[in-house]
């Protein structure tokens, strides 16, 4: 895990494929701005599959802002 107060965010990968998040990787935000691609193995597909960048949570643990 990257330290707190580091540049680098938490990004998971999503297979094209089947859709499924199995590998999470650390990214440099301020020197990567465009979203990764990578060619990685799918265990569900069981085929290799493109993955590409998503957030880490997609949205399960954000926090909503207060209305008013």
């Amino acid at each position: 895990m990257p330290k707190k107060n580091s540049k680098r965010k938490v990004i998971g990968l999503v297979s094209e494929v089947s859709g499924h998040r199995s590998y999470y990787t650390t990214k440099n935000t301020q020197n990567t701005t465009e979203k990764i691609s990578l060619k990685k193995y799918d265990p569900v597909a069981r085929v290799h599959a493109v993955y590409t960048e998503t957030k880490k949570s997609l949205g399960r643990n954000e926090i909503k802002p207060r209305k008013g």
